[in-house]
């Protein structure tokens, strides 16, 4: 990508405003976006997992939990952010879909760096060591790293900078896996996890084979 500002149009707020498993698979190919500290960092997201509503028992606006202040943003509008603090460790960001009110959202889980790499190794070094390029944002945690995510911009809308999702180029559905959701304890069958077929930036690998089944709405 030649040097410059970044020219790509930000998915509009009408592309989320979709069930959480549609808009999952065509986040796939999107591109994040931020400019914090005056570096720019854009990459191509590759892989995602939904999170479909209170009926999910994965979601942490299940039933079971409610609206607490953790969670507040994922009963927002759709194209905001809800960004969220994992074992009190990693931030994590997610795409809020569906309607206001009614808890969805997308996790993304790995990103493809594309531009702005100096600035998320300084930002995921660690003792004077610095990451493979291949591991600069591959899982939600690192990317949140290398991309400048944290909790102050839980709520944000992601048409607007510091953080925005960019259009794509579609990605064709010969390319995209969809498999079970990793790391979680609940539903754990259920195919809410897209990724694209054949990158080196997943966060994990995919099953060979197999379709478990989906969920109802």
């Amino acid at each position: 990508m030649s040097s410059g500002a970044i020219r790509r149009t930000p998915l509009p707020r009408a592309f989320y405003a979709r069930p959480a498993e549609e808009v999952a698979r065509d986040l796939l190919g999107a591109f994040l976006h931020t400019r914090q500290g005056g570096a720019d960092a854009l990459g191509r997201i590759v892989e995602t997992e939904a999170y479909v509503g209170p009926h999910d028992a994965a979601s942490h606006a299940a039933e079971r939990i409610g609206r607490t202040s953790r969670n507040a943003a994922m009963f927002g509008a759709p194209g905001s952010a809800y960004v969220y603090r994992s074992y009190g460790v990693h931030w994590c960001l997610n795409a809020v879909t569906d309607r206001a009110d009614f808890p969805a959202a997308v996790l993304i889980r790995a990103v493809e760096p594309v531009r702005g790499l100096a600035a998320m190794r300084a930002r995921r070094a660690r003792g004077g060591r610095v990451p493979a390029d291949r591991d600069l944002a591959r899982g939600p945690g690192r990317l949140t790293q290398a991309f400048a995510i944290t909790g102050a911009l839980d709520g944000h809308e992601l048409v607007a900078p510091p953080l925005r999702i960019l259009a794509g180029a579609p990605v064709p559905g010969r390319d995209v896996v969809v498999c079970p959701r990793v790391g979680i304890s609940r539903a754990v069958d259920w195919p809410l996890r897209f990724c694209l077929r054949g990158s080196s930036w997943i966060s994990r690998s995919v099953p060979a084979a197999g379709t478990p089944r989906a969920p109802e709405r």
